[in-house]
């Protein structure tokens, strides 16, 4: 009995946590939407992505608000924010750092590592396909590991550590296509959609004023990584994980795929199945609930799959997409 009596102890504590984290959490949504309109979704991805302890690639045209997003983010969740504008002659020392010769008064030399722009709890990597692969894989590093390395000494990174990374889906002319061992690093891909009229209107008056809505902080970074926690504790039942290995073992090529199996070139692995278990979780939390359901498998589905499979040459000529088979997938199990 003294089992069961610590089970219901433990199951009490994260109830009360989950009540008081998903209180700061609503917050932090509501005075992110002060200041970014007509994103809901985008906004709501993007606190499941941290709130799972991920990374997330923001793909959309210029003047959607990526950057002011990230910016609010960083303000609202109390993180240190940076930015870095990728270009093809970065090098992975202005993203890293960098080791450099002091020379003292009495004239020793030794080196000094100047920490780089990666050192932040949010890093915003804008237009991350300009930069080389060179540079793209220091990044991947830091990604992956939580530390880099630079002249053999190892640097860990600041905690929580995040990177929102953009992409133009328009110009393709001078970068560098993310090679499928990074996109797999990024929790999330997030499309970021024109506003709608209502949204726009609203825009026009914030932005075009004598004064703008500023970003509020909402939450401490200590609160932060408190419901990073939590997310991972909550608990998720059986219906879920089997819709969870359902989904994402479907999106791969071979007989559980069934017919559209037959249309994929090569699909997720266990990763995906470990970011949707924590997103769903995440999700939950936003919401207020203390664990998720089989329609937050559905809906964040896509936003995990599409970015780990490719179709094969026979599908995409057919006029197939992504988008479809992860949907036809998504009917089988819903």
């Amino acid at each position: 009995m003294a089992g069961s009596d610590s089970v219901e102890k433990l199951e009490d504590v994260i109830v009360r946590s989950a009540e008081q984290i998903s209180g700061n959490i609503r917050a932090a949504r509501e005075a992110i939407s002060t200041v970014i309109f007509g994103q809901q979704r985008v906004v709501e991805n993007a606190l499941v992505t941290i709130l799972s302890g991920g990374h997330a690639l923001l793909i959309g045209v210029p003047g959607l608000a990526k950057t002011k997003l990230v910016e609010t983010l960083g303000i609202t969740l109390g993180l240190d924010a940076k930015r870095v504008q990728f270009t093809p002659d970065l090098m992975p020392s202005d993203i890293l750092g960098a080791e450099v010769l002091d020379e003292s008064a009495a004239g020793k030399r030794s080196f000094r590592f100047i920490a780089g722009p990666v050192f932040a709890q949010l890093l915003m990597a804008d237009e991350v396909n300009r930069a080389s692969p060179r540079t793209q894989s220091a990044l991947l590093q830091a990604m992956q590991e939580q530390h880099i390395t630079v002249a053999g000494a190892r640097h860990d990174l600041p905690k929580p550590f995040h990177v929102l990374a953009t992409q133009n889906p328009l110009e393709q002319e001078g970068t560098y296509p993310l090679p499928e061992a990074q996109l797999d690093r990024f929790l999330m891909e997030i499309d970021v959609e024109y506003p709608d009229r209502d949204a726009e209107r609203r825009i026009l008056f914030d932005t075009t004023g004598a004064e703008q809505t500023a970003p509020k902080a909402a939450m401490t970074t200590d609160t932060l990584i408190t419901a990073q926690r939590l997310v991972r504790r909550l608990p998720v039942g059986d219906s879920v994980v089997e819709a969870i290995l359902s989904l994402v073992r479907s999106a791969r090529p071979g007989d559980e795929g069934g017919e559209t199996g037959k249309l994929i070139a090569w699909g997720p692995g266990p990763r995906a199945s470990q970011s949707l278990m924590l997103a769903v979780r995440a999700r939950a939390l936003l919401d207020g609930r203390l664990a998720p359901s089989i329609d937050d498998v559905l809906d964040l589905a896509e936003p995990i799959l599409k970015h780990r499979m490719a179709l094969t040459f026979a599908a995409r000529a057919e006029g197939e997409t992504i988008v479809n088979v992860i949907s036809k997938i998504k009917a089988r199990i819903g």
